[in-house]
């Protein structure tokens, strides 16, 4: 039977700072039936506090440097910047009149009960082409909310539609940081991993479709009449979507959005130059609280890191292979228990990806399995768990709490049952090829329709 070498079986103390998190944010919403009651500031604060005071063998100095180090990291500082920018487009684009614009535009030529299903559709499509989840929620948040604020469509369903769309673009696009992860870790190519990956997850999607399509039937919109629009007040979104679709990086794209809704809304009198630059900073300082929890978020999980936290979830999931099937379910395990501990499935590929690889390495698994496996759930935990950046960015656009978007999150709940039922049954059936197999497989052992 083969073995995983672990080196280090970690601590699961250093996992308390995480759990203190949990709890008090969830415990005390399930408690007062009330979500908004413990702010995610207040509950990853006190995680951090606790984090910083456990590990006593280094002094606080020094914990407080490698906490500084996760908050100051690349990823999270980028995070940041997006949460701002966003809140400025959202906010500069909603005074001058181009949510209401969409909105009616969306009405004048869907039905209602479509639209949840439309929007969905266009979310997996400019995130599949984008290769973002982050810049497809703050580019069609606001015109979920739009939707949601003119017609009997619950918030929380519309900003889970948009995630789930997101989600599904970030875990299949070919330009997607997750995808790029997943196949340099596994040694594949990225077009046979996509193939792989898009018929595992597009059962997900149709039923995805299907359900919002049933729940939001007989939908009435709370307006009446011609729903009417002005399309010169739609084009930020337009503009917004198109630099996206090209490969625009999306800091540009949410700072030209800025701009040009500015000088549209000044054009039309919604505000003069010193109300569109107040306009801008209302918007700014509605992302404050999300910006706060992502740079907490960051330096809590590098102490849990620098304490072997991470290292007890790995130990802890490849101790319990014994098949090759418990290989693949073992995959997926890491990935998805990295990525509720770190909320960035980009930076739970990169940890567990190496570990992946070995395990595919001694149980023959096919390498392009191995990379979806890892993309899938990590992508679907990501649209789940309510202190990742792409549900905060929704939640706090649309300010309501994360937690009530997730009985919504169809795509991401139905993604990672596609990837049991894909384990399940050994499905997809793949045709060996000299890049998608172990090299290491011993060929006696190779499934003739692998």
């Amino acid at each position: 039977m083969p073995t995983i070498q672990k080196e280090n079986k970690g601590s699961a103390l250093a996992l308390v700072p995480l759990l203190i998190f949990v709890l008090l944010f969830i415990g005390t919403g399930l408690l007062s039936k009330d979500f908004s009651k413990m702010p995610l500031s207040v509950a990853i604060i006190v995680a951090g506090a606790i984090a910083l005071l456990m590990n006593r063998k280094e002094t606080l100095s020094k914990k407080v440097d490698i906490f500084c180090k996760g908050a100051g990291h690349p990823n999270i500082i980028l995070m940041v910047i997006i949460f701002i920018l966003a809140g400025a487009f959202a906010g500069v684009a909603k005074e001058m009149g181009a949510v209401e614009s969409t909105v009616n535009l969306g009405l004048s030529f869907l039905p209602a009960n479509l639209l949840m299903v439309g929007l969905f559709v266009i979310a997996c499509f400019i995130s599949t082409s984008m290769g973002t989840s982050m810049g497809t929620v703050v580019a069609l948040a606001p015109i979920g909310i739009g939707i949601a604020g003119q017609t009997d469509i619950s918030m929380a369903l519309a900003m889970a539609t948009v995630i789930g769309g997101a989600m599904f673009g970030d875990n299949l696009s070919m330009i997607s940081d997750t995808t790029i992860a997943a196949v340099r870790t596994q040694n594949t190519q990225m077009k046979d991993k996509f193939k792989v990956n898009f018929f595992i997850v597009l059962p997900g999607a149709i039923l995805t479709a299907i359900i919002l399509g049933i729940i939001t039937l007989g939908n009435h919109a709370n307006i009446g009449g011609e729903h009417p629009y002005e399309i010169i007040k739609v084009l930020p979104y337009v503009a917004v979507l198109i630099a996206a679709l090209v490969g625009v990086n999306v800091l540009i794209v949410l700072l030209g959005g800025t701009i040009f809704a500015g000088i549209i809304g000044m054009a039309y009198g919604s505000y003069d130059l010193l109300g569109f630059l107040q306009t801008v900073a209302k918007g700014v300082m509605s992302m404050e609280d999300l910006a706060i929890v992502a740079i907490m978020i960051g330096g809590v999980v590098e102490l849990i890191k620098y304490n072997s936290g991470i290292d007890f979830l790995l130990n802890f999931v490849t101790s319990k292979i014994k098949s090759k099937k418990g290989a693949e379910f073992g995959i997926a395990g890491l990935v998805s228990v990295a990525d509720i501990a770190t909320a960035n499935n980009t930076i739970s590929i990169v940890i567990t990806g190496p570990l992946a690889k070995n395990i595919a390495d001694e149980y023959h698994i096919d390498l392009r399995k191995s990379a979806s496996i890892l993309d899938l759930f990590s992508s679907c935990w990501q649209g789940i768990v309510p202190y990742g950046g792409q549900l905060l960015a929704a939640a706090g656009l649309a300010s309501i709490s994360p937690v009530s978007i997730i009985p919504y999150s169809f795509y991401p709940i139905l993604m990672g049952i596609c990837g049991i039922v894909a384990i399940l049954i050994g499905y997809p059936k793949l045709q060996s090829k000299e890049k998608g197999i172990n090299s290491k497989a011993n060929p006696s052992l190779e499934e003739k329709s692998l």
